[in-house]
C-alpha cells in the first residue's frame, strides 16, 4: 500500500494574520480603458464648467 502525504502548504504572514490574499484572478464584469476614464472625467468636468458658465 501506499500512502499519499498531503503537501503542506505555508499561509504567508499576512494571510496567518488572517487578512486576505489575492492570488486568484478575478475577471470583471465590465472593462474599460484607463483613457476612457480619464476623457468621461475631462469631459464631464467641461460640461459642468460650460452649464455654470452658460446657463444663470
Amino acid at each position: 500500500m501506499s500512502v499519499r502525504r498531503r503537501r503542506e502548504r505555508r499561509a504567508a504572514p499576512v494571510t496567518a494574520a488572517g487578512l486576505l490574499s489575492f492570488y486568484e484572478d478575478y475577471e470583471g464584469k465590465i472593462k474599460v480603458s484607463p483613457t476612457i476614464v480619464i476623457m468621461a472625467a475631462v469631459g464631464l468636468s467641461a460640461l459642468v464648467a460650460a452649464a455654470h458658465i452658460f446657463l444663470p
